[in-house]
């Protein structure tokens, strides 16, 4: 026999022997007791804060026609609230159910209290001028993004004067809240959820011309709990009044706030 028929014989008996181990060592790992699967804690629903502004001896904006905005805010909040009762992982609560007056630090304490993940404050305000129309939103900021969201923050602070309540301090305080590290991070979380709000709900409902905006509003400064006020429309406005007077039109701008809404909560912005 050949030298080369020695080696190749051999080559053969160490590749059965090998496939032989390899077999038996996967019949061993089959039976034997499978490692149990890590437990993973089911992650706690996440909570948005629905801010129905204004109420009781405030009435906010009144239109041409009559319509309070404290009734317009308060219907699109509790259907909102009863739109999300359905998506799994979110919860919804309201700073106000009824008609009351809350001064706006307490909506602010109630955000924080409640530990939201994120705080919306919902409106549909008198704007500079009338021919203002379409939803914005709007988060914190000491320098106003421009004289429009200026005069609504100014307008929008003077709320707690009508219950007879002092003006809280503004622009340090606001200033302090934006320095500070963490606060920084709830802010960015803010806006980020801002811009994926707006490109969300402009493709179902009428905007704003430049519909991202900031301005100290109060009731916005929460420092850990990111917060964002929205302007569904504008009371000021002939077509926005009559859009929001109408149940149906309040109901479709709930429905598609609260389903963008907790697509933005169960994405990773808030993971």
């Amino acid at each position: 026999m050949t030298d080369n028929n020695i080696t190749r014989r051999k080559f053969i008996q160490a590749s059965l022997v090998a496939s032989f181990m390899s077999s038996s060592a996967g019949a061993w790992a089959s039976t034997a007791t499978p490692r149990p699967a890590p437990v993973h804690k089911p992650r706690a629903p996440r909570l948005l804060m629905l801010d129905p502004g204004h109420g009781g001896r405030d009435p906010g904006a009144i239109g041409r026609i009559g319509t309070y905005e404290k009734d317009v805010t308060l219907d699109i909040a509790r259907r909102m609230a009863d739109a999300l009762s359905g998506i799994p992982g979110i919860t919804a609560k309201l700073t106000r159910d009824d008609d009351t007056f809350i001064p706006l630090e307490e909506r602010v304490r109630i955000g924080r209290e409640a530990h939201a993940d994120l705080f919306l404050s919902v409106h549909a305000d008198s704007a500079p001028n009338m021919a203002a129309r379409g939803l914005s939103v709007y988060t914190l900021s000491s320098k106003a993004s421009d004289d429009f969201s200026k005069h609504l923050a100014d307008k929008e602070n003077e709320a707690d004067m009508m219950g007879g309540m002092d003006l809280p301090p503004a622009d340090k305080e606001v200033t302090s809240i934006l320095m500070d590290l963490a606060a920084r991070q709830t802010h960015n979380t803010a806006q980020h959820a801002r811009a994926s709000f707006v490109e969300a709900v402009g493709q179902k409902w009428h905007l704003l011309e430049s519909p991202m905006r900031a301005a100290n509003f109060v009731v916005l400064r929460a420092p850990d709990v990111p917060s964002m006020l929205v302007e569904t429309g504008f009371l000021s406005n002939p077509q926005d009044e009559q859009l929001l007077r109408q149940p149906q039109q309040r109901n479709k701008i709930a429905q598609v706030m609260a389903k963008d809404l907790a697509t933005i909560l169960n994405s990773s912005l808030f993971s």
